[in-house]
């Protein structure tokens, strides 16, 4: 295969899966805002700034309207609803021949959906709709992917875009949360409402990984515990949405690309894959949860590494120690 089709199917992949991810975000803390006093507002805001890896909104966005304008339809926000749907389409676009006439149908109508809803007919009447149409629409994507295309290649790399961009995701997520909850902890206040917010806190994460009725199945739902829920995100095998599951199919969708690829030198890339879902499947969440900080942030290194690996191995191959930057792994 082409590095430039596989860079393309790559990132259109990491994009989608980046603005399913950001719709969920934003739906979520909109719903449990309604719950909240004005002044959490952008507690919360900045927290999901911080586990989306952007800049803090600060005090330049002092409401939620601003806020869920900046992340949904600023198109100037390289990190946008917007930005991220263009992005994979323009991906997409160029290695058309590529894709099946579905997944291009789909891509071009959720592009035209979301382009062509403003601000304030999204704000007014449907924001919880429009969200879910986002959502929806990539997961119909995703869908579609699975059912019409060749699992060739190219479908492979749209496996690993999508884990890769899943696990680092997550893993930031959740090192936010528990972060911003032990900053919580050693403030005073008062306890009834203090573990009112934390239940709520810990169930908008799980809901913000649309893993609650999952989490649920295995524990219970008056089980909302934070050590259990970082179990469950990080090592169940069988949640599609914990960071475990991803690192099986990144690993699992690498070792095809290298079987059915010509390309020499690919065991650094397998074993890096391999070295994180090994973590994965063997670690125990009683060692993580006493220094979860320092597991989640490599976690979140070995996305870049493998991320970086699969360039040196697949798209920059002709250069000799050819690596981008962690900023692109990013980007």
């Amino acid at each position: 295969m082409l590095s430039r089709v596989a860079n393309n199917l790559y990132w259109m992949s990491r994009y989608l899966e980046r603005a399913e991810h950001t719709a969920r975000l934003i739906d979520v803390s909109l719903y449990h805002l309604l719950d909240q006093k004005s002044e959490y507002a952008m507690q919360r805001w900045n927290r999901m700034c911080d586990s989306l890896r952007i800049p803090s909104l600060g005090e330049e966005v002092d409401d939620t309207y601003s806020v869920t304008q900046t992340l949904t339809f600023d198109a100037a926000n390289p990190s946008s609803i917007i930005s991220c749907i263009a992005a994979a389409r323009d991906n997409a676009q160029q290695i058309r021949e590529r894709i099946s006439i579905e997944m291009w149908e789909q891509l071009n109508r959720l592009f035209l959906h979301v382009k062509r809803t403003s601000m304030e007919d999204m704000w007014f009447s449907e924001r919880h709709e429009f969200l879910a149409s986002v959502k929806e629409g990539v997961q119909l994507f995703q869908g579609l992917t699975d059912s019409t295309m060749i699992c060739d290649e190219g479908w492979h790399f749209i496996r690993v875009g999508r884990f890769i961009e899943r696990a680092w995701a997550t893993a930031a997520l959740l090192d936010v949360h528990f972060l911003t909850s032990s900053q919580a902890s050693e403030e005073p206040t008062d306890a009834v409402q203090s573990d009112h917010l934390e239940y709520l806190e810990w169930v908008s994460l799980l809901r913000s990984c649309s893993a609650f009725e999952a989490y649920c199945k295995v524990y219970t739902a008056a089980s909302i515990h934070s050590h259990r829920i970082a179990e469950f995100l990080l090592l169940n095998a069988e949640s599609p949405r914990s960071i475990r599951f991803a690192a099986a199919m990144i690993q699992s969708a690498l070792q095809a690309i290298a079987k059915a690829s010509s390309v020499r030198h690919t065991p650094r890339v397998e074993r890096l894959a391999g070295r994180m879902r090994a973590t994965l499947d063997y670690d125990q969440i009683e060692d993580i949860i006493e220094n979860i900080h320092s597991y989640l942030d490599n976690i979140q290194k070995q996305c870049i590494h493998i991320h970086n690996a699969i360039y040196q191995t697949y798209i920059f191959y002709p250069i000799d120690g050819a690596m981008i930057s962690e900023g692109a792994a990013q980007s």
